[in-house]
């Protein structure tokens, strides 16, 4: 049975595509996104990309670019699938409050009420690369639902971490999530449990596999996988039919090639043994399911979702999540910054005032990315969904995507 409620409200609005003309959005300047996209792909700076803009729900600009696959010149369709990686963190996030609405957790609850090898944690004292040996000290308090929702925890992340935490984490066999992984997903959070922490839970931001973990946490809660979860409670009543962990076969062929970059800056495919992490994996069966970075989806069926935020919770007459949940989860939840300027909620990084004051976005709006190239942002006080999707890392022409968003804000006419 779904965890959502189905609800006739006027908030229930889903994204018109019909093209018809949105007031207020001068369409002269929004196709200037067409020229820098297309210059960057012919200065062969960027194979292929797809953006989407949704203004009061209406879709505004929507179009693929370049490649799907340059190698065999494919052109890239708009409903093209890409391994969105960190994007997963904000549907594990809805995950999670879904729970907090069924009176499942409460958020300042200890995660060890759940998973007991969290309990009596420890903090590296002093470390020691040279055998990997540690000192530890107590943890001054257990990790929380709330702190995992806000990365600020204390754990780190496998494979892009810091050096103490990677070189812990792979003596340990914890994963980032992703590839062909040996042993249950709650398996690997129970050695983490066992793991020192890199600081005391609520002290400091650091990203990490919290989201791993918070996707875990549902797994044990609900007693459903990650991928049956998400499918029953957020995919099919959002009508999401282009989101998996595993890609069905019918689909391969929209699924975008991954790149990277050579000694010299020049756009070479990513190998399936580059950096441990074959780009086959969308395609491959899996049962771990990585709540953090696993997912695949199109650049609608994510703009759905966080139209559905948008919405108060509301998409298609589904009820996801209430009004306050929402409001919640796009608040500040952190005595500090998390990058020097801006803040971070429950799974979303947040615009401050103090970077609303020197960049296009309101205050308020709520967004974050992926590893291969993709990012997102919705501006409540312009009613905008955006996506940029790419699936290149690193780009030494990532400006591309502030350029794309300064095309949008300058084509809004209030």
């Amino acid at each position: 049975m779904s965890f959502c409620a189905k609800t006739n409200t006027a908030s229930a609005q889903t994204i018109d595509i019909s093209g018809k003309a949105v007031t207020g959005v001068n369409q002269g300047e929004l196709k200037r996104i067409d020229k820098l996209m297309q210059d960057y792909i012919s200065s062969n700076w960027l194979n292929g990309a797809v953006t989407i803009v949704v203004k009061d729900n209406q879709v505004i600009q929507y179009k693929g670019y370049g490649y799907l696959d340059f190698e065999t010149k494919k052109p890239m369709p708009k409903d093209a699938i890409f391994r969105i990686m960190s994007q997963t963190k904000a549907i594990t996030s809805v995950g999670i409050m879904m729970l907090y609405e069924q009176g499942k957790i409460v958020l300042d609850e200890p995660i060890s009420d759940f998973i007991p090898e969290f309990k009596h944690q420890v903090v590296i004292d002093k470390y020691h690369a040279a055998d990997t040996t540690y000192t530890t000290i107590p943890a001054k308090r257990e990790i929380t639902f709330r702190d995992l929702l806000s990365h600020s925890g204390g754990l780190d992340y496998a494979g892009i971490g810091s050096p103490t935490g990677k070189a812990i984490y792979a003596k340990a066999g914890v994963s980032s999530g992703l590839g062909n992984i040996k042993g249950s997903l709650l398996e690997k959070m129970k050695i983490l449990g066992k793991l020192p922490l890199m600081y005391q839970p609520g002290e400091k931001w650091q990203y990490s596999l919290s989201s791993d973990l918070l996707g875990c946490l549902i797994e044990v809660i609900s007693g459903n996988s990650l991928d049956e979860f998400f499918h029953k409670n957020i995919f099919m009543p959002l009508d999401m039919k282009d989101t998996y962990f595993t890609l069905p076969v019918a689909k391969f062929s929209r699924l975008a090639s991954v790149y990277t970059e050579d000694s010299l800056n020049h756009v070479i495919k990513w190998s399936h043994t580059f950096r441990s992490l074959d780009p086959d994996y969308p395609m491959f069966e899996k049962h771990y399911f990585s709540g953090g970075a696993g997912l695949s989806s199109t650049a609608f069926d994510y703009a759905v979702f966080m139209q559905m935020l948008l919405n108060g919770g509301v998409y298609n007459g589904h009820r996801i999540l209430s009004p306050r949940t929402v409001k919640m989860m796009i608040s500040n939840q952190l005595d500090f910054t998390y990058n020097g300027s801006d803040y971070f909620g429950l799974g979303f990084a947040i615009t401050s005032a103090k970077s609303a004051n020197k960049n296009p976005r309101n205050e308020g709006s709520f967004a974050w990315g992926g590893y291969y190239g993709t990012t997102y942002w919705a501006d409540p006080k312009a009613h905008l969904v955006c996506l940029i999707m790419t699936q290149q890392t690193p780009n030494s022409h990532g400006e591309i995507s502030t350029k794309v968003e300064n095309i949008i804000y300058s084509s809004l006419e209030k």
